[in-house]
């Protein structure tokens, strides 16, 4: 009963977090980025749960951002199993009470997401940004991410543990 409510929670928390992110988030536009909640959601329950949580909820969740947009369904599941299993590296090495970690984690997640995102429209032959631009939108969405990342990793750490996920 329990790992089914867990289960039910994990769905609507990642759901929820991918409508956010393609329909509110843009809203909150820095220098160009936006946040990338399903992103930063991620690093929080890789954070709580650990790396094999993080990687199936980021799966999932790059497939909902997958089907919100008009492109091939994949590139942003690949690009957050990229950036999840960075993050999911990292937890194994570092103290995970400490805070710093998961904004250095999420950082650098979010430049390993960009990369892949970029390196999947390339091979697809999908319109991309002139380099300059890209980086500076990596640049800004890692900031971005990793100054929301903390708020993720507190949540989780004292939600009910029959509905983290």
């Amino acid at each position: 009963m329990i790992g089914g409510v867990r289960l039910a929670g994990g769905i609507a928390l990642i759901a929820a977090a991918a409508l956010v992110q393609v329909t509110w988030a843009p809203r909150l536009e820095v220098h160009g980025a936006f946040p990338n909640l399903v992103l930063v959601l991620v690093v929080g329950t890789i954070w709580t749960a650990g790396q094999r949580a993080g990687l199936a909820w980021a799966c999932a969740g790059g497939l909902l951002l997958d089907l919100t947009g008009p492109g091939p369904l994949g590139p942003h599941a690949l690009a957050l199993l990229g950036g999840a299993y960075l993050c999911g590296s990292w937890v194994r090495y570092v103290d995970r009470d400490s805070l710093l970690q998961p904004v250095l984690a999420a950082a650098c997640g979010t430049a390993a997401y960009s990369v892949i995102l970029v390196g999947a429209d390339e091979v697809l032959g999908l319109p991309l940004p002139p380099l300059r631009v890209a980086v500076q939108l990596a640049v800004a969405a890692a900031a971005y991410n990793a100054l929301l990342a903390p708020a993720a990793v507190l949540a989780l750490r004292r939600s009910r543990p029959e509905l983290a996920i």
